[in-house]
């Protein structure tokens, strides 16, 4: 079977063939229907996007461009070069940009020339803020406060001293923020604690607009919302158990090519270590992707039975042996012979095995095994 047959036969789009590297098919209608799922579960509140770590993993500029024409106006990134990127993708369009971290005196200007929000989580950023800012008029800026996750944030006495340069109008705040620690686990109360600390330290900021809730805030409730909501992960399409009703789509399909089928006899063992040793006659095939691609060595399975699966003609198919840095190995003894040939493409995840199962049997989390797609994987959106 040609990799074109395997592609439709999977239920995935056309498309031209791309060598027998790993493949990232990213659905842009998937991603924007997502966006507006979430938007819609965050009620009358604005709905943001965390397009960091390149979109996790995506490509930051397709991302934005595809959440911008679904309606996103407000867009996350980790550092202020990030930033960048997401505004040279859309020259001339009306949008925020909020760098959550890293600011220093390159940051600074970087967000002055080009139109960044940094937030401010430290004392040290707001004095170098407004020593950015003299001279001229205070450059908008966000605040970050510490509400239990012992991380980045103002605690009460650095929030009152922010909210006096604000009122003074030494600094000019579009935001105060904090974040969930512990949003996907609603058991362990946490979440509670930290909204009633949000609560009590925003209301130093009369008149800002709020922002607590991340993509499993979303799906805690309307107590969480306040006036912008910042989903990552869920547009992505991770973390799918936070959504009920069932919205949320596959957004990525990591693809990876056969490059050898082979029969193992009973007794010889598959991969580095011999960690697989096989108690009867099996089919083996080997794929182009390994950890130095993100699939991550964790995956490995010593039997074939408690590892992941992959999904290869049609059929579910486990992985089995160790994974090395550019090969894995699956068992493809129930599919049959004439349906898988070298070249052809094996799906690794997406519609047929989710992101967040291979995770779950990595001992990882959506996050990691989107955010680890090496430079060897070919994006292509679709």
């Amino acid at each position: 079977m040609s990799t074109q047959s395997a592609v439709a036969s999977s239920g995935l789009h056309a498309a031209p063939a791309l060598g027998r590297r790993p493949v990232a098919r990213i659905d842009g209608w998937a991603l924007k229907s997502n966006w507006r799922s979430v938007a819609i579960r965050s009620g009358q509140a604005r709905t943001g996007a965390a397009v960091k770590a390149d979109a996790y993993g995506l490509g930051a500029e397709m991302a934005a461009k595809a959440l911008f024409g679904a309606g996103c106006r407000d867009f996350f990134v980790a550092w202020a070069e990030e930033g960048v990127r997401i505004r040279e993708a859309m020259p001339g369009k009306n949008f925020r940009v909020f760098v959550l971290q890293g600011l220093d005196a390159q940051a600074a200007a970087l967000c002055r020339l080009h139109r960044l929000i940094p937030v401010l989580s430290t004392p040290d950023d707001v004095a170098l803020w407004r020593e950015a800012a003299l001279g001229s008029f205070p450059g908008v800026c966000a605040v970050q406060l510490e509400t239990g996750m012992n991380r980045l944030g103002l605690d009460e006495e650095d929030a009152r001293a922010a909210a006096k340069l604000a009122r003074e109008g030494a600094i000019d705040l579009a935001l105060v923020m904090s974040h969930l620690a512990s949003g996907d686990d609603p058991a362990s109360g946490q979440s509670v604690v930290q909204l009633e600390r949000f609560r009590a330290l925003s209301a130093l900021f009369p008149h800002v607009g709020r922002s607590l809730a991340n993509s499993a805030g979303v799906f805690l409730g309307p107590d969480y919302h306040f006036d912008l909501t910042r989903p990552g992960i869920a547009l992505y399409g991770g973390e799918t158990a936070l959504d009920g009703d069932g919205t949320l789509r596959p957004v990525v399909t990591l693809q990876a090519h056969v490059l050898q089928i082979r029969w193992a006899a009973k007794g010889e063992a598959i991969g580095y270590g011999a960690t697989a040793k096989l108690k009867a006659r099996r089919r083996i095939a080997t794929l182009g992707i390994g950890y130095a691609d993100g699939y991550l060595r964790s995956a490995s399975a010593p039997d074939g039975a408690t590892g992941p699966q992959m999904f290869a003609a049609g059929r579910r198919v486990p992985v089995i042996g160790r994974v090395s840095m550019d090969l894995t190995t699956i068992d493809v003894t129930d599919v049959p012979e004439d349906a898988l040939a070298p070249g052809d493409a094996v799906e690794v995840f997406g519609p047929n095995v989710s992101v967040d199962e291979t995770a779950r049997h990595a001992g990882t989390i959506a996050y990691e095994m989107l955010t680890s797609m090496g430079s060897r994987v070919q994006r292509q959106w679709v």
